[in-house]
């Protein structure tokens, strides 16, 4: 349904913000960092700008979807939804919050991308059930590409863990 009130730019962005993401709807796509830019065009058209997590991300669809119905809502169907690639997208971007509402749900939150791989003396990722560092790799694929499944040795239970990128 378009409204038949315009929203401002600025309204429009902390809408978009909003957003969550299909695949971990705890977090929105901001806290994400996919949402590079809302801002009008030369031409007066509103446009958002987002950088999906991994080129072929099956969920650009739906996030896509997801922004252009917050863009009619806010009356702006003629709204644009352009991704970038370059840069490209990095589990640094991810806000401090999106980190929290992360290991809120059980998902551990990456590292810093660019850090350099620690010396493996077998001490993971913490568990989010019982803070146990004992942790080891179950799968190097979870619920979506950009997770992995972790398993701690001292409570026997499963957990995502978002890859660092």
């Amino acid at each position: 349904m378009v409204s038949a009130v315009r929203l401002d730019a600025d309204a429009v962005r902390a809408r978009v913000n909003t957003v969550p993401d299909p695949e971990l709807p705890m977090i929105s796509l901001a806290d994400l960092g996919v949402i590079r830019a809302v801002q009008p065009t030369d031409d007066g058209a509103l446009e958002v700008v987002i950088t999906p997590t991994y080129l072929g991300c099956p969920a650009m669809p739906a996030i896509e979807a997801g922004i252009r119905a917050v863009l009619t809502e806010s009356g702006h169907p003629d709204a644009r939804v352009r991704q970038v690639l370059a840069p490209a997208w990095t589990t640094d971007w991810i806000t401090d919050e999106g980190r929290r509402k992360l290991s809120e749900h059980g998902i551990v939150p990456p590292g810093p991308a660019g850090a350099p791989l620690p010396v493996r003396i077998g001490l993971g990722a913490p568990c989010p059930h019982c803070g146990s560092v004992a942790t080891r790799p179950q799968s190097h694929f979870g619920a979506t590409r950009c997770q992995a499944v972790l398993v701690c040795t001292s409570c026997q239970e499963t957990f995502a863990h978002l890859k660092a990128m």
